[in-house]
């Protein structure tokens, strides 16, 4: 197993699952229904043909439940990064995906529009390697169904962040590069 892919296991594991930032990444963690892939392209385009791959994918295996495509070198400028967000959510709506597969976004330099760069809010979504990650958006409805108040999870998981501070966080990423 890559660096790469240990790093955002152990981060997946201490940070999302372990604060519950997403009520049911702890379910598709156990039972290993999330594919992983690992790229060192710097490429939008080849990133986009990858996005497409994972998407294509999905819909041939319906076993797997999820997927993130973790940027080992690439798009560590987190403008950069946005702008391949962009133009991945382009690319869904333009193939015809949006409804059938939304994206989440993690960076190490995330941070939310109008927040300060040293937040603890912002560790919501800050992940030791820039990664895309791919829902069924079919499958989110179902969990969502199953969590009182869904729309306030994002205000929970930054009410949680702030609580523990960003020196938590920052140790979790630090150890995640030791993995």
């Amino acid at each position: 197993m890559s660096k790469e892919l240990n790093a955002t296991k152990y981060w997946l594991e201490e940070t999302v699952i372990g604060f519950n930032f997403c009520p049911f990444a702890k379910k598709e963690f156990v039972r290993n229904s999330i594919n992983y892939q690992v790229t060192d392209t710097h490429s939008k385009e080849e990133a986009l043909y990858l996005l497409l791959d994972a998407c294509a994918e999905l819909n041939d295996k319906p076993d797997i439940e999820t997927s993130l495509i973790v940027f080992s070198e690439g798009f560590i400028q987190f403008d950069d990064y946005l702008e391949l967000l962009e133009l991945t959510n382009s690319l869904i709506e333009r193939e015809g995906y949006e409804g059938v597969y939304q994206i989440a976004s993690f960076h190490p330099n995330y941070c939310f529009d109008g927040v300060d760069q040293d937040d603890a809010s912002n560790y919501t979504n800050r992940s030791p390697y820039p990664i895309l990650h791919i829902l069924r958006e079919a499958s989110l409805e179902k969990a969502l169904e199953k969590v009182a108040n869904p729309e306030e999870i994002p205000e929970r998981n930054i009410a949680l962040a702030q609580e523990k501070g960003r020196n938590v966080f920052e140790a979790i990423l630090e150890k995640a590069f030791k993995q």
